[in-house]
């Protein structure tokens, strides 16, 4: 009778060490897919920098009087924006703490520099148009806060999605002021679009309505107040409605537990 011991089976072993790799990398997979999902609803409805943390409110109020203008200002910041999260991002374990802030807004500023520039020199009516609010895009303080709280701490990948949901989020806010101020001041909307895009462009203006003379109160920045503080309103009363909505849900699923102490 033989002592013996079989070797073990090798191939079992290898199946086991696959399954273990493909389990461990679905897991990841669906980490990173919630963490994505996240980041876009934070920047576009949860934590919107125009609409939640009324970030950037002084271009927001100001260039907003047409489609176009908000279009031009939403596209340059959310540029601005992608660019210094991934600057930052990549930097950061270079940047000392105590100097991290004056390196993010120089960042900022040559990003805001380029931006300027390639404006003036193919968009010269939108760039007039815009005016100082260009140039003050170094200090909005939504593309400071998202360096310094996201992109100083996360990867250059995450940091840039991080970057183009904030910054869409942002322009959506200023797009759908532009759209109820110009709709309301003038009756049209995307009024100068050919300073932006081109004389193609003409064609996408739209007569809405017919006004004897501009409504200034939509026009002038109270017009621009009165807007923003029904946007917000809206927002808070979408949210409430889904927020009563989960904990009728959550009741009814408390209600459908049963205990019987008889059995």
């Amino acid at each position: 009778m033989s002592n013996e011991i079989a070797p073990p089976n090798s191939n079992d072993a290898d199946i086991t060490d696959n399954t273990d790799e493909q389990e461990a990398a679905a897991v990841l997979k669906a980490e990173r897919k919630a963490e994505y999902k996240e980041l876009a609803i934070q920047g576009l409805w949860k934590n919107n920098p125009g609409l939640v943390q009324l970030l950037g409110l002084c271009p927001l109020l100001a260039v907003t009087s047409t489609v176009t203008n908000a279009l031009g200002l939403g596209l340059a910041t959310m540029l601005v924006l992608i660019c210094s999260n991934i600057t930052v991002s990549a930097i950061r374990h270079w940047v000392p703490k105590e100097i991290r802030i004056p390196i993010f807004v120089l960042i900022i500023a040559a990003f805001v520099t380029c931006v300027q520039l390639l404006m003036n020199a193919f968009t010269y009516g939108i760039y007039q148009s815009l005016g100082i609010f260009l140039p003050l895009i170094v200090t909005n303080c939504a593309i400071i806060g998202r360096a310094e709280a996201y992109a100083s701490k996360n990867p250059i990948k995450q940091s840039a999605f991080d970057g183009l949901m904030m910054g869409s989020g942002f322009a959506i806010i200023l797009i759908l002021l532009g759209v109820i101020r110009e709709i309301l001041g003038q009756g049209t909307l995307f009024d100068g679009a050919n300073l932006l895009l081109g004389d193609w462009a003409s064609v996408l203006r739209i007569e809405v309505m017919q006004l004897d003379s501009q409504f200034l109160l939509a026009i002038l920045p109270p017009g621009a107040f009165i807007a923003m503080g029904i946007l917000i309103a809206l927002k808070n009363a979408i949210d409430s409605h889904i927020k009563s909505k989960k904990v009728v849900d959550t009741e009814q699923v408390i209600e459908r537990v049963r205990v019987n102490f008889d059995s």
